[in-house]
């Protein structure tokens, strides 16, 4: 178990976020901070790393992710919606987590789970399908193993798929049917395969 500098029992609530076009401020150029701002890129936030030194991998995201070479200053983290504290100081990262608390910034301190207010978990994405994969920072190795699990069940073809069953849904919702026959025709939605659903919303779509 974890707790918190209050002696209080860590606990994480799962949740997703919006971050499209929100800031999103990384201090620190080391692998760990390039691979958290890109998985920020992912979900079409506006990502800034200020750091001194940045690995080579941030010169291939320099079109998508604002580099400044500086040291850490306060005024960097301002209006950030989440701050990513990710340097090799931890005296620095708790200094900025600490900023981060006092000023209701969402933060990540990847040395100091205790003075981080979220945690990033391993995650699969395949379109709209999102998948995530916690331990609460107790086995980063057993997250990573069931990652690997569900990347062989849930495939790249799951994109498409998910996206068929939302098309079909949003025709479904429409028709004069009660909440039940809605639910086991969607339910029933489960049972098909792609070319199926394919089939089926080209019906749906020529019925209009």
């Amino acid at each position: 178990m974890k707790y918190k500098k209050t002696g209080e029992l860590m606990m994480y609530y799962p949740i997703m976020l919006d971050l499209t076009d929100k800031k999103i401020t990384v201090i620190g150029g080391g692998r760990v901070a390039y691979r958290k701002a890109t998985h920020f890129l992912t979900f079409n936030g506006q990502v800034t790393v200020v750091s001194k030194k940045f690995v080579k991998s941030f010169e291939d995201s320099k079109g998508n992710i604002q580099l400044i070479q500086d040291s850490y200053r306060e005024t960097y983290l301002e209006k950030s919606y989440i701050v990513v504290a990710a340097t090799d100081d931890k005296a620095l990262n708790a200094q900025i987590g600490d900023y981060c608390q006092k000023h209701q910034i969402l933060c990540n301190v990847v040395s100091n789970p205790s003075l981080s207010s979220f945690i990033m978990p391993s995650f699969i994405k395949r379109g709209d399908l999102i998948i995530s994969i916690s331990t609460g920072g107790n086995s980063p190795a057993l997250a990573r193993r069931i990652k690997r699990e569900l990347e062989g069940k849930y495939n790249e073809d799951y994109e498409v798929y998910v996206k068929l069953l939302g098309q079909i849904r949003e025709h479904i919702v429409c028709q004069a049917l009660d909440e039940a026959e809605k639910a086991t025709l969607l339910n029933s939605l489960l049972d098909m395969n792609r070319k199926g659903l394919q089939f089926y919303l080209e019906q749906l779509e020529s019925m209009k």
